[in-house]
């Protein structure tokens, strides 16, 4: 009997997306630009964020988590680290692995940290993954920009 013939079936090997993931950071900096709001990428690993947005004149910033999902359709995200004040949600829309799903333009969902982390905790999941649609009004958050632009025009601490 060939050994390679197993009876139980191969676990499906995860699809390897940091390059994808490492692309969501930078669309989410390009957007931010384009916006007028002067952002970074932070090049080392800071556990909480990804980009920094700041505003030079009031000396105020606004750290933000990028959390991008490849597949089209994917309805949550992992989030265990709070220490943000938004997270941007990505979704890029890129088909899926079988096929059988279209590709489309990546969506950016911007949300509050204090919202994700509220929304997290009445979920209550183990993993840390929070479905969308537990988050009240995400899909009000769709490219919501102005968002990060407000937070930045508060008085600096």
């Amino acid at each position: 009997m060939d050994p390679s013939a197993s009876e139980t079936p191969r676990k499906a090997r995860r699809q390897d997306t940091s390059l994808e993931s490492e692309g969501a950071e930078f669309l989410v900096l390009g957007n931010l630009l384009v916006e007028g709001i002067v952002a970074h990428k932070t090049y080392t690993n800071n556990p909480g964020y990804d980009l920094v947005a700041i505003d030079p004149e009031r000396g105020t910033s606004a750290r933000i988590q990028v959390k991008s999902r490849w597949r089209t359709g994917a309805e949550g995200f992992i989030i265990k680290n709070f220490d943000t004040d938004f997270v941007v949600v990505a979704l890029l829309n890129r088909g899926s692995k079988d096929g059988k799903r279209e590709i489309a333009p990546p969506e950016f969902y911007v949300l509050p940290a204090e919202e994700v982390r509220a929304a997290s905790a009445a979920y209550q999941n183990a993993w840390g993954k929070l479905p969308l649609g537990r988050i009240p009004g995400f899909k009000d958050r769709l490219s919501d920009w102005g968002a990060i632009r407000a937070f930045l025009q508060r008085e600096a601490r």
